[in-house]
């Protein structure tokens, strides 16, 4: 016998700019395999119309792009925008492109090659800055399988009575 336990609660949106469509789509996907909603833009021009037409919660960008760059890019959201979490995620990793980001204002900045479970976290710390509050809100499915609780979101599977680590 499956018993299901759902809690519900609401996705944050995040606007990801990013190029390189392979690498944006897995990590779209990586992003929605944790809850997030996201919407994938290929270039800096198609990144801000996207933002104009929606409402996102946090936006992440790449640096390098045709026709309009991450740098640019952010800078003309924060014109109309100056609480929109950004961050930047790029291959440019030096000092002066570091600062550039921030003196822009960047909430964070990663380089690539980057950890994805670091990128999470970060995530989830601007988003308790911003909101004040609890950010991480889905929906959790455990489901209970004999002496086995299944924990659908963290592909988690652990033995009635043993602490979830």
């Amino acid at each position: 016998m499956t018993d299901q336990t759902e809690t519900r609660m609401t996705p944050s949106k995040i606007l990801l700019v990013e190029d390189d469509q392979n690498f944006g789509d897995v990590l779209k996907s990586y992003l929605e395999m944790h809850d997030y909603e996201v919407t994938l833009a290929t270039d800096g021009v198609m990144g801000l119309e996207t933002y104009r037409k929606g409402h996102f919660d946090l936006c992440i960008f790449d640096v390098m792009m045709p026709r309009k760059d991450g740098f640019t890019l952010a800078r003309e959201i924060r014109e109309k925008d100056m609480e929109m979490p950004i961050i930047f995620l790029t291959a440019k990793n030096l000092k002066e492109d570091i600062l550039e980001g921030f003196k822009i204002g960047a909430d964070d900045y990663l380089a690539k090659p980057f950890n994805s479970e670091e990128l999470l976290l970060r995530i989830q710390a601007i988003r308790r800055r911003v909101n004040k509050g609890p950010v991480k809100e889905y929906v959790v499915k455990v489901y209970t399988i004999g002496v086995y609780y299944y924990y659908y979101q963290l592909l988690i599977l652990h033995l009635k009575g043993l602490a979830v680590a």
